[in-house]
């Protein structure tokens, strides 16, 4: 009996034994595992870390389009792009001062006939022509013009509203020209600029004896800024000379509509005084 509980005891002994040591090393494995899963999120969270950084960097180190275009200038040298930027300048300037002016010269030519009309019936032509003297643009002007001829017949109120008309245009065309010169004259700058930088890329070969390809490459680069520089400015010249095209073909459509109700209404003012 005693050698009976002895053998449980022993055996109850090495049953323990062997248990704890499968659960210290369960432990141990599961106290691995999670180490290696904390060391893997922490190298995974320096690798974004480090790739934020980079694309922070990147973005920083990216030109602006004002820098950009500060390079691109230097590059295509100063001796050609200061021409064709100023042809960009004056151009716009113009284009802009005429699109005010044909803006302020547009008017309500229907209300200003309604008012004209209206003066001839009460106050004489005195009064119309006070109200085409306060009336801006042309439209008011070429009216003026018909009403100090109105006493010599119809005849003479015609030929002067198309005197007048002849002057009014001439005066919407104003500077209209120049703009055209400078549309021409920038990508031609350009051109030249171009033909005078390969030129010069050729020289340097010959100097040097070889040809590179790097440097062919850059004298070639550089002399074609010029050519896109002044292609550009061409461009964006003729937007804003189609803008001013387009008002003034407006104005004049005004001006023969106006001119044909105005002299119909300064007839049936005439005849029957004549």
């Amino acid at each position: 009996m005693k050698k009976l509980v002895s053998n449980l005891m022993l055996s109850l002994t090495l049953f323990l034994a062997t248990f704890s040591t499968n659960a210290f090393a369960e432990q141990e494995e599961n106290n691995n595992q999670v180490e290696n899963i904390e060391a893997v999120e922490e190298i995974n969270s320096q690798e974004e870390e480090l790739k934020e950084t980079a694309t922070d960097v990147e973005v920083r180190d990216e030109p602006t389009f004002t820098q950009e275009v500060k390079k691109r200038f230097l590059e295509g040298g100063v001796t050609w792009m200061i021409p064709v930027l100023a042809c960009l300048i004056l151009g716009i300037a113009t284009a802009i001062e005429r699109i005010i002016y044909l803006s302020l010269s547009n008017v309500n030519t229907k209300k200003v006939l309604q008012q004209v009309e209206e003066a001839l019936n009460t106050e004489g032509v005195e009064g119309a022509k006070e109200v085409c003297r306060n009336t801006r643009g042309p439209v008011g002007a070429i009216f003026y013009d018909g009403l100090v001829r109105s006493d010599e017949g119809i005849e003479q109120v015609e030929k002067s509203v198309i005197a007048g008309g002849s002057v009014q245009m001439g005066l919407m065309e104003k500077g209209v020209s120049w703009i055209s010169l400078y549309i021409a004259l920038a990508p031609m700058l350009g051109f030249l600029g171009t033909v005078i930088g390969m030129i010069d890329a050729f020289d340097s070969i010959q100097a040097a004896g070889s040809i590179e390809p790097s440097a062919m490459a850059g004298g070639i680069k550089t002399a074609l800024i010029t050519t896109v520089a002044g292609l550009i400015v061409a461009i964006i010249l003729q937007v804003f000379y189609n803008i001013v095209v387009a008002k003034i073909d407006n104005l004049v459509n005004q001006m023969e509509d106006a001119s044909n109700s105005f002299v119909k209404i300064v007839q049936n003012k005439i005849e029957p005084v004549a």
